[in-house]
């Protein structure tokens, strides 16, 4: 039998998933913890009769948890598998970090264009990263900024969770929003 290990490969061309799949006759343990298609655990069995099983079922030995002691392999369609991974690592890159700026003296309606353009990055899956600036003295005032955030929070209602409260750093705060 042949002995490569599997890679998964994106649409991009590259190579995102740093840890080889073993499949069928690669998988090197005597025993592993096998899992059916339904999910459910079958228990620790040699590899050999694990083979057995997913040969019956039509189904590839896939290995999931490899570093575990004895790993964990389920029975799956493999092609299925590999197309799952790769939709889960297409969905992470999309994911960003967008930012948007404010100053300590925006008006309202500023404000609330702000607040338009970050609900928007949290529908699309984005989140967002607020940041106030202070000029000059504008640093001895910081609650003046916290009041700005404290309205823009109001403002911004939907779904989303506060990643990390407005905090002063410097002569900015910060605050990031991601969607829920």
């Amino acid at each position: 039998m042949c002995c490569l290990l599997y890679a998964v490969y994106f649409k991009d061309g590259g190579e995102s998933i740093a840890k080889d799949i073993r499949v069928n006759e690669q998988i090197r343990s005597k025993q592993v913890r096998l899992i059916d298609i339904n999910g459910e655990q079958l228990g620790i069995i040699p590899v050999n009769e694990a083979l057995k099983i997913a040969n019956e079922k039509g189904f590839d030995l896939v290995e999931v948890a490899p570093n575990v002691v004895p790993p964990v392999c389920k029975i799956l369609d493999f092609g299925k598998y590999r197309y799952q991974l790769s939709k889960k690592q297409t969905q992470k890159k999309t994911m960003g970090v967008k930012e948007i700026k404010i100053r300590p003296q925006i008006t309202e309606n500023d404000l609330g264009l702000k607040v338009k353009n970050i609900r928007r990055f949290l529908d699309e899956g984005n989140k967002a990263k607020i940041t106030m600036f202070f000029r000059g003295r504008e640093v001895i005032r910081p609650e003046i900024g916290m009041k700005v955030f404290g309205k823009l929070i109001e403002l911004l209602t939907g779904k989303f969770n506060i990643e990390q409260a407005p905090k002063l750093e410097g002569n900015h705060i910060t605050m990031i929003v991601s969607p829920k």
